[in-house]
């Protein structure tokens, strides 16, 4: 047990509080293990954080909450988060307009544009309910040890047509995966496939950061460290931005690829997805569903009305609506967005105020298939790693990478290894 330069005594310190941070800090204090965890920002959650802006609550680039995965199940209160779900499934346009893609064993009245010729063809339908069936029903260890390629060899593999692929499949994956060839990982794209199937996507009243947030009110006192930048891993333990040093025999870098590449020299890492995300605040609402809705032209990612979703995100009745692009746009694309978003609803969007915009460059790790699912979480002696960049690019994915490493340090402490 080694000691600050403020003296007081530290097990382990944790580099980082977002979702792979305080799950790691959370497991070890359950465990009677003294932490230290830092965080460079001014609140907890890295990449999930929430803006106030212009009346509006805004989260940090558009964000949804999937309340199947495992280890939300297992660490969440989600009552305390007063979550409201979106429609299942999503709505796609289409040169035809509007047409509806759902489950039709949750919503069998409104799946009308799944009848054959609609959105698909027959055999494409009964190639879809065939890759759902396994995908749901198979347990995921199965998933995760099935052969490994891109998403597009799955989706070839399941027998879905060319058509299939570029009406619904790529424009809606390319949101999820912030990738447009479909190169993600075949077996992270059935974990997602069959997390989307068996969840609800779902926005907390308070914003996506209110999932880092209900993390954190858990730590025990003085365990966290807001505004407290990390400059280095030394061979004592950490330097700070301000010029002093926190001693300690056990370091988990906890931060986003970039930086934990920065901290750790000689780390690989993957790399990042850029995305754009747009706000924009009208006086009616383009659609009163809390529904996602898919451009099957690929101008953008994905867009929603976040309001119909959560009403409390506006305080003066005007609608937010989220629109997501890749990369980050210039004055003209974003001109071009607005019109296609018009187009899309249906609507004028000659009156729409932009109040908020956010470009997120490591938004999500790149996991172009094959590629692993987890990577190891011990770097050196008394030195580990954890974040979605050593597992997968999804909450579960970063919460579960900060487990890890919590298991790690915990039997390296056992064994008298550090």
């Amino acid at each position: 047990m080694e000691k600050t330069t403020d003296g007081t005594r530290y097990d382990v310190v944790v580099v980082g509080a977002g979702a792979a941070g305080l799950a790691c800090a959370g497991d070890l204090c359950a465990a009677g293990v003294r932490v230290l965890l830092l965080e460079a920002g001014d609140v907890v959650g890295g990449r999930m954080r929430t803006d106030r802006v212009a009346g509006f609550t805004a989260d940090r680039g558009f964000q949804v909450f999937n309340t199947s995965y495992p280890q939300v199940k297992r660490r969440m209160d989600l009552k305390a988060l007063r979550l409201r779900p979106f429609t299942p499934g999503v709505l796609v346009h289409t040169d035809r307009g509007l047409r509806r893609f759902t489950d039709p064993s949750r919503r069998p009245r409104e799946s009308r544009d799944l009848l054959p010729g609609r959105l698909a063809s027959g055999r494409d339908l009964l190639a879809l309910s065939a890759l759902s069936a396994r995908d749901v029903l198979a347990p995921a260890s199965v998933l995760r040890r099935g052969a490994d390629g891109t998403t597009l060899d799955a989706l070839a593999a399941a027998g879905v047509s060319t058509d299939l692929v570029e009406t619904f499949f790529r424009p809606f994956l390319s949101g999820v995966f912030l990738e447009d060839r479909l190169e993600t990982s075949a077996r992270f794209f059935h974990l997602v496939w069959r997390s989307m199937l068996r969840g609800s996507l779902c926005l907390p009243a308070e914003g996506v950061g209110a999932v880092p947030a209900q993390l954190a009110s858990r730590l025990p006192q003085d365990v966290l460290r807001t505004g407290t930048a990390v400059s280095a891993v030394t061979p004592e333990g950490v330097a700070l931005a301000n010029g002093r040093e926190v001693r300690s025999r056990t370091v988990v870098v906890a931060s986003g690829q970039r930086v934990a590449a920065g901290l750790l020299p000689g780390l690989r890492v993957p790399g990042g997805r850029t995305v754009t995300t747009l706000y924009h605040a009208t006086n009616r609402p383009p659609l009163d569903e809390p529904v996602l809705v898919v451009d099957s032209g690929r101008r953008f990612l994905n867009t929603c009305v976040l309001t119909a979703v959560q009403p409390g995100f506006s305080t003066d009745g005007r609608a937010l609506v989220s629109t997501s692009v890749l990369g980050s746009p210039g004055p003209a694309d974003t001109d071009a967005v607005l019109r296609a978003l018009g187009e899309v609803y249906a609507t004028d969007t000659g009156d729409w105020e932009p109040v908020h915009r956010v470009t997120i460059t490591d938004a999500l790790p790149a996991m172009p298939g094959p590629a692993p699912l987890s990577r190891s979480v011990r770097w050196a002696p008394g030195r580990y790693v954890c974040g979605d960049h050593r597992a997968t690019g999804s909450l579960q994915g970063a919460l579960a990478s900060g487990a890890r490493a919590a298991r790690t340090v915990l039997d390296d402490l056992r064994a008298g290894a550090v």
